[in-house]
């Protein structure tokens, strides 16, 4: 389908051919495409169909190290005869069909009645859609995704057991498990739900204060202290000079009402999830100052994750979790797939926004209330992989700022918390690419971060609590 995108609304069409092919507009094709219509499609399109596909190269690979257990005569014979031909001659002898077959039956669920808590933002898209979509349904697991109103509820009906697994803030599972900010429990990133998907938002009346260096005395809103938002304002207004302690006033505000406190005037601006970034703007109270990939790239914004207690004791339940995520995700990542993704989490029972604001937001065409409209198609991502370098720098900042004191070994406890080995080997079974590494560099705001350097990076700032 092609069209010339109106932000401003959604229903009034400027130019477009529906690739449907029936001579209507894409307005009136909307309308005839119900929530229900669209999670059918999605679900048409999912290449999820045989997941058991993936057992086929472990049997093989296995069979092959069996019958040449030295890594030289094992390559030789390969590189001899050819992967097809070992194969088949092997076949002629062992029985690799019935053995794949056995493969491919999953593990007993220890659980299959879960419920899964997240907060209505855009960042937990993969994780809401496999709901509709029934990805959860196709590994055996019913699965009751409960709409949460705060991160700190998140946290204790997680610590309490109440919740089976949850959508994270990609620091909480760092900070519950050292302790910071409640009892010490052991939890687990299994995935990134979402990279990039943030902005700092301000009040219309600030449009004339677009240099962070006169906002001092501004009062600004995150969603939680052990978040990306803290962490990227901190870093951010820090950069132009502002003790975010001292200059400022940084408020705790559950996404949902980050608007409406925009609106009454308690707050000047927010760096917060979409969609309530775009729907400052939908409300007319105010604008997009910049979305956070201008500050980095690629970086992790929220999480899906559980208790090391409940993988332990479910792991054949928690392999199923993985696989029905990371489908999702990957449909998620598709540009194609934005705008039906869209219309299937916009409903009340998910993120309970228009559809058009959220549309804005995964399809990257957005208004940005300042009488511009722009295109980033990465505005939002969704790659699941959780880099433990991620981690490493997310102890870094909370170091930085007196979350955490003392000695910090940070990729001792990145490794025990971030499952980037197993999130790796599921994505291989899923047949999705996988990238190698564990600790890959990134760019903050032009400073490259080294998870081999991290106490120099931390000395390297002028304004920290440390």
């Amino acid at each position: 389908m092609t069209r010339y995108f109106d932000p401003y609304d959604a229903d009034r069409p400027l130019a477009m051919k529906c690739s449907c092919g029936r001579d209507h507009t894409l307005a009136d094709h909307q309308r005839e495409l119900s929530a229900g219509d669209a999670a059918t499609v999605l679900r048409a399109r999912s290449e999820q169909a045989d997941f058991e596909d993936y057992s086929r190269d472990f049997i093989e690979a296995t069979l092959v190290k069996a019958l040449f257990p030295q890594d030289a005569l094992r390559r030789r014979f390969l590189r001899a005869v050819g992967r097809n031909t070992a194969m088949a001659a092997i076949a002629s002898v062992l029985p690799i069909a019935p053995l794949q077959a056995m493969a491919q039956d999953k593990g007993a669920l220890e659980k299959k009645d879960l419920k899964i808590g997240f907060i209505p933002i855009t960042c937990a898209t993969p994780l809401i859609m496999a709901h509709p979509l029934g990805f959860y349904e196709k590994q055996g697991l019913s699965v009751q995704v409960v709409k949460t109103a705060g991160w700190a509820l998140i946290r204790d009906k997680m610590i309490n057991k109440e919740y089976d697994a949850t959508h994270f803030l990609s620091p909480m599972p760092l900070a519950i498990s050292l302790g910071v900010g409640s009892n010490p429990v052991a939890m687990n990133v299994a995935t990134i739900q979402n990279t990039n998907g943030q902005a700092i938002t301000l009040a219309t009346k600030h449009k004339d204060k677009r240099d962070p260096k006169d906002w001092k005395g501004f009062k600004f809103a995150v969603p939680f202290e052990y978040s990306m938002h803290n962490f990227l304002l901190r870093y951010y207004v820090a950069e132009a000079g502002l003790d975010p302690d001292r200059d400022i006033q940084i408020r705790v505000v559950p996404p949902p009402e980050m608007v409406a406190n925009l609106r009454a005037g308690n707050i000047d601006g927010f760096l917060g999830p979409d969609p309530f970034n775009q729907r400052a703007v939908f409300e007319e109270v105010g604008f997009i100052h910049l979305l956070t990939r201008e500050l980095w790239n690629g970086h992790p914004c929220c999480a899906f994750g559980t208790s090391t207690e409940f993988i332990q004791q479910n792991p054949n339940t928690f392999a199923a979790l993985y696989r029905a995520v990371l489908t999702a995700a990957a449909m998620a990542r598709k540009p194609e797939n934005r705008e039906l993704i869209a219309k299937v989490i916009s409903p009340q029972a998910y993120l309970n926004q228009p559809e058009t604001v959220v549309a804005q937001v995964l399809t990257g065409k957005f208004a940005d209330g300042l009488g511009g409209v722009k295109n980033v198609p990465d505005r939002a991502d969704f790659d699941p992989i959780p880099w433990q370098s991620m981690a490493v720098w997310i102890l870094t900042q909370m170091k930085r700022w007196g979350y955490v004191k003392g000695e910090v070994n940070y990729k001792q406890i990145a490794e025990k918390v971030f499952l980037l080995t197993d999130a790796k080997k599921t994505m291989k079974q899923l047949d999705q690419k996988v990238p190698d590494g564990a600790y890959p560099k990134f760019t903050i705001m032009g400073k490259v971060f080294d998870a081999d350097k991290p106490e120099p990076y931390l000395a390297s700032f002028a304004i920290k609590r440390t």
